[in-house]
């Protein structure tokens, strides 16, 4: 039987064997994004190599234009940060579980350094092409030995180029199809030797790139070391007698092989369930410091970010924004201190003299560019034949010429530079007469030197998100726990986990199960610049002028407000989204519903809209009492004319006969005298 002492030195084996097969495959290309970094962030290093040494002992100046193209890329990533965000895989329910995950993260990642890790990895992938940071889980109270409460962190890897290494078979940009990982760590001799205690033999470590580096530190490399591991498990699932399945782990199934036998329960079918889980190991040179067994989550917590990326020949490569300019700003740099060194030459042309002639006058003449002396001596020399030689100089010394090939490749190296990097001083020039879509096209021009390192870095925060979304699952599990939030406008929050409520059908369910939560990631990524919000905002102010609706006109004026940018505006949009909300033009949250809600309860009345309503309601009673008083009057007609049918159908036809004429006569009397009926005469009288 193997020992876990050999089997830890096996594993040693393969993991150095292994590593040095990637570090030999990633070599040259991990070296040039070393070399990137270098060469536009440190003073010196765009001059290292062998066009140094051909301007050994000449100037070596550094017009560094490559570091403020850099700046003003990692400057837009800053100003739009990107979020994440979760949702149900069949896109439906589980929102309130989704917006707990999401606050969660965001309240990690503010409790860490996430955005120190996150700015890291970004500005390395920019410069040299590739970096990283890492996820990982530490305890709240490290202090309490009964609290084994923890929390996820959010922690930045240094120098990834040459510190994190994948298995050569993940071709995933996200490296989520990687085997194993490796994160070197450099520590101090000292730091290393009270923390393991044993010899130093550093973990083997080839790229290196010290130029113009006269003192570096004296350190040991250990390697973090994830490989993940796959385990087959065996579900059965057996059928009652009522047609419901129970599923058992095959682990499981002799202790309640009786129990299913005795309820009638018949197998149906197997299936085959691949676990991962991901094991972590800390390696130096010659053994496994330790063994930190299985972590949290199914998957490697280290997440890469890539500049720019490709596959060629079988090979990873990647670059970031400097690669392409470096020649180019080598050849200014040289152009420039050529120049530089030309000017530096006397421009006064020297007189030439014959070294008797200046004998014993030496000093006067080479202190005379700082003394000014009013006049200059010479010596009176003789010809071969003693006669006195003329006085003056034999020649004079000419002033340098620049070479009229340097000023029209001055000015093709600027704008071959300005290509590159984008010509980022279009966008600070401010002209009086330019118009707002010309500096919109400038400004576009401009971030399509952004997209692509935006996007790239998106599909890093999407991987992180699933990491988290994994640790979460197995480290926020406890019962009653209630943890920190922070909402989507940085509102803090408490989150309890598993709260027991009571459900619509009666039955005990639980509140922010973490481990239920099983979701899709997305990322929201911010408006590419400020120049874009601007340019709402004048399309808006532009529409308020074409309208005459004062209703969609104070709309769209409050649209206005809310994408402008500005210190002190914070308020204003915040009133004019109110503003918003209360004329139905926004939509708004679960927490501005229920504000809006507990408002219009706890609102008083208006004192003359109550009186209105009160007249409106009398006025509705008093016609429904005359609605009410007309109908009873048609009732009592009805009721008399029907006493007056039965009465008169009770007659005899001399008494009806009588009682007609007396009412005919009633009527004649009561008409006014002016107006006398007319005599109708039947057509056939007396016939």
């Amino acid at each position: 039987m193997t020992s876990k002492s050999e089997k830890l030195h096996l594993i040693h084996q393969d993991a150095i064997a292994e590593f040095e097969r990637i570090q030999t495959a990633m070599r040259d290309e991990r070296l040039q994004c070393l070399q990137d970094r270098r060469f536009a962030t440190i003073a010196g290093a765009q001059w290292e190599g062998p066009l140094g040494s051909q301007f050994e002992n000449k100037p070596r100046m550094e017009f560094n234009k490559i570091h403020m193209a850099v700046m003003r890329i990692e400057s837009e990533y800053r100003n739009n940060r990107i979020s994440v965000s979760f949702a149900s895989k069949d896109g439906e329910g589980a929102e309130d579980l989704a917006d707990s995950c999401a606050s969660l993260y965001r309240a990690d990642e503010q409790d860490s350094t996430a955005n120190e890790a996150y700015d890291n990895a970004f500005q390395e992938a920019l410069l040299g092409g590739f970096g990283a940071f890492r996820l990982c889980t530490e305890y709240e109270d490290e202090e309490d030995e009964d609290d084994e409460r923890q929390r996820i962190r959010i922690e930045p890897i240094f120098d990834a180029d040459n510190s994190v290494f994948f298995d050569l078979n993940a071709k995933r940009q996200d490296k989520a199809d990687a085997k194993t990982c490796y994160v070197l760590t450099a520590m101090p001799r000292d730091a290393y030797m009270d923390e393991y205690g044993d010899d130093p033999a550093s973990w083997p470590k080839q790229i290196h790139q010290r130029q113009f580096d006269w003192l570096t530190p004296d350190v040991v490399y250990v390697a973090e070391y994830y490989k993940v591991e796959e385990k087959s498990e065996t579900f059965h699932i057996f059928r009652g007698l009522d047609g419901s399945e129970k599923k058992i782990k095959g682990a499981e199934l002799e202790d309640m092989a009786e129990e299913l036998d005795a309820t009638g329960f018949t197998e149906s079918r197997q299936k085959t369930v691949k676990r991962k889980a991901v094991h972590k190991y800390i390696l130096n040179g010659a053994k496994v410091l330790k063994d930190c067994g299985i972590i949290a989550g199914r998957y490697i917590p280290v997440v890469p970010v890539f500049g720019k990326r490709w596959y060629i020949d079988n090979v990873e490569r990647c670059m970031g924004h400097v690669r392409l300019a470096k020649d180019a700003q080598r050849l200014k740099n040289m152009q420039l201190s050529k120049l530089a060194e030309i000017s530096a030459l006397s421009s006064i042309e020297k007189p030439i003299f014959s070294p008797e002639q200046v004998a014993g006058h030496q000093v006067e003449w080479s202190e005379d560019h700082i003394k000014n002396y009013p006049y200059m001596l010479v010596n009176q020399v003789t010809d071969v034949n003693g006669n006195m030689a003329p006085v003056g100089p034999a020649a004079y010394t000419r002033s340098p010429q620049i070479p009229p090939a340097m000023a029209a490749l001055l000015q093709l190296t600027e704008q071959d530079m300005a290509e590159v990097l984008g010509n980022q001083q279009q966008a600070d020039k401010m002209v009086s007469n330019i118009s707002g879509k010309a500096v919109e096209m400038i400004q576009t021009r401009l971030d399509t030197q952004t997209f692509i390192y935006m996007s790239n870095f998106a599909k890093a925060i999407k991987r992180a998100g699933e990491i988290w979304l994994s640790m979460a699952k197995e480290v926020y599990v406890e019962d009653g726990r209630k943890m920190k939030g922070v909402t989507d406008g940085d509102q803090v929050e408490s989150i309890e986990l598993r709260r027991p409520v009571m459900g619509e059908d009666g039955e005990i369910e639980y509140e922010n199960d973490m481990s239920q939560a099983e979701f899709d990631v997305a990322v929201d990524v911010g408006p590419s610049s400020d120049t874009k919000r601007a340019s709402v905002v004048r399309a808006l102010t532009g529409m308020m002028g074409m309208t005459q609706d004062p209703e969609l006109t104070a709309v769209l004026a409050n649209a206005a407000i809310m994408n402008m940018e500005g210190e002190g505006l914070k308020d204003i949009r915040a009133w004019s989204r109110k503003k918003m909300l209360m004329m139905g033009a926004a939509t708004p949250t679960d927490e501005e519903a229920k504000e809006m809600q507990a408002q219009a309860q706890n609102v008083q009345p208006d004192p003359q809209a109550q009186y209105l309503q009160s007249a409106a309601e009398e006025a509705d009673a008093k016609a429904m009492q005359a609605k009410a008083n007309a109908i009873l009057t048609i009732a009592k007609s009805k009721e008399t004319e029907v006493k007056i049918a039965e009465m008169l159908s009770n007659m005899s036809i001399a008494e009806r006969d009588n009682v007609i004429r007396t009412a005919q006569a009633l009527r004649e009397m009561q008409q006014p005298a002016a107006v006398q009926p007319e005599t109708v005469q039947p057509d056939n009288m007396g016939e």
